[in-house]
């Protein structure tokens, strides 16, 4: 079964930067692609950044040039480095990650870990 476990949320003051770090485990799939998404408070859950298998990225714009996604120690790992921080970007984070098998593909979702911004 696969396993995703985030790390790294917690409180910064505006302006200032978190890495978050996400690890798949249990699975020796393949990796189609490793994403962040966030939900804030009331809000719905949205793409923040996609790093896929090959290597390319995709940012939502409200945190181009602020927020990187890369990948970890393994191909089943992926950081997201954020720098400028505002407390709009107070949420919790999921790592998502959608897994190749020989049968097809799955998505996988982590607990999430929360960042909180205080102004």
């Amino acid at each position: 079964q696969v396993q995703l476990v985030e790390s790294g949320g917690g409180l910064v003051q505006a302006g200032g930067s978190l890495r978050l770090s996400c690890v798949a485990s249990g699975s020796s799939a393949s990796v189609n692609a490793m994403a962040w998404f966030r939900q804030g408070p009331g809000k719905q859950r949205e793409l923040v950044a996609r790093l896929t298998g090959a290597g390319d990225t995709h940012y939502a714009d409200y945190v181009a040039g602020r927020f990187t996604i890369s990948r970890g120690s393994s191909e089943r790992a992926v950081n997201l480095d954020m720098i400028s921080l505002k407390p709009e970007d107070t949420a919790a984070f999921y790592c998502n990650a959608n897994l190749q098998f020989s049968g097809g593909s799955i998505v996988a979702w982590g607990q999430g870990t929360q960042v909180t911004v205080s102004s």
